[in-house]
């Protein structure tokens, strides 16, 4: 395939960089290998993240640093949080070094001790490895994302409320009963129903309670998050199945940031704990809501249905 460097790298799409060939015909028309990939800028770092071995040996061959860093992370460290070990082995042995201390704490090398192959790297000291409340978290991830399983959840929504019951979620909401409303037609027709949006589930689960409406986007709203977050906190989430998962997080009735479960989400001087967790969690937002509520579900039954109770919340303006 003929490449230009009119624009760069602007003319390899996303899954090019598996493309050995397309990759060094760029090069060889002048692309700069250290820089200028869109919003990403280092050839090498896009390449580990979604590139092939080969692409990323060739790049490594070709950039001024191994080792430089874009937003605070090498290329080696992307591999690694991406789960590619394959791109991974292929950087240590261009000299990428594991144990570069950066983000939090969490050199590559850390960070692969995480992960599914925690013998990735040889350690150099046992003082690098995880402390017992990092082992903790990494255990209860796994239990915790494998419990909830894999379904569709693209139109759901949820609130993951801490220390709190459903029955008090329900009273802070000033939910009624949802007397006369047919919950079965609502999963097949809910858009036929006026009330629709003001119906939603409440389960108690172990750590709180699961405020969930399978067909919008209501117990992720400002309105209600902050209601039930009240001396406590809310992790909310809704899968817009336009629009892809957005969320919101409430402490004690007041908002703070939604925590992006993508590597570029994670600012260079982010705390350890929330490096971590991005991690663990990364494309697992339902997990993610549930363990920062620190909500201990055995199943997905409190998500996907049937809850505990089904309540009618009051009409209001549930977005400010």
């Amino acid at each position: 395939m003929a490449v230009t460097d009119e624009a760069g790298w602007f003319n390899i799409p996303w899954d090019g960089w598996t493309d050995l060939d397309l990759v060094r015909a760029q090069l060889d028309g002048g692309a700069d290998p250290n820089s200028g990939v869109r919003i990403f800028e280092k050839p090498l770092h896009v390449a580990a993240e979604c590139g092939s071995p080969e692409v990323v040996a060739e790049l490594a061959t070709r950039v001024d640093d191994v080792d430089t860093e874009h937003q605070g992370r090498t290329a080696l460290w992307v591999a690694v949080f991406e789960g590619r070990p394959d791109n991974a082995r292929v950087l240590v042995s261009a000299g990428a070094d594991p144990w570069r201390p950066m983000m939090g704490g969490w050199s590559p090398g850390r960070l692969s001790l995480a992960s599914s192959t925690p013998d990735l790297f040889p350690i150099p000291s046992l003082e690098i490895g995880l402390s017992e409340a990092e082992a903790a978290a990494v255990t209860e991830a796994r239990r915790l994302i494998a419990a909830l399983g894999d379904f569709h959840y693209d139109g759901l929504s949820m609130a993951c409320v801490a220390d709190i019951s459903a029955a008090e979620a329900a009273a802070r909401l000033e939910a009624t009963p949802a007397d006369g409303i047919d919950v079965e037609w609502l999963y097949e027709g809910w858009w036929n129903v006026p009330e629709a949006e003001l119906i939603v589930g409440i389960t108690d689960v172990p750590g709180g309670c699961v405020i969930t409406q399978p067909w919008g986007h209501t117990p992720s709203t400002p309105g209600v998050v902050k209601r039930v977050s009240s001396g406590t906190v809310c992790y909310s989430m809704y899968s817009n199945p336009k629009g892809g998962v957005s969320g919101r997080i409430f402490r004690n009735e007041a908002v703070e940031f939604w925590d992006s479960l993508g590597i570029h989400g994670i600012s260079p001087d982010a705390p350890a704990e929330k490096v971590l967790a991005t991690y663990l969690y990364r494309g697992q937002p339902l997990a993610f809501c549930c363990a920062g509520a620190g909500l201990r579900l055995v199943d997905a039954r409190p998500i996907i249905g049937p809850p505990d109770i089904w309540r009618r919340l009051p009409e209001r303006d549930y977005w400010i």
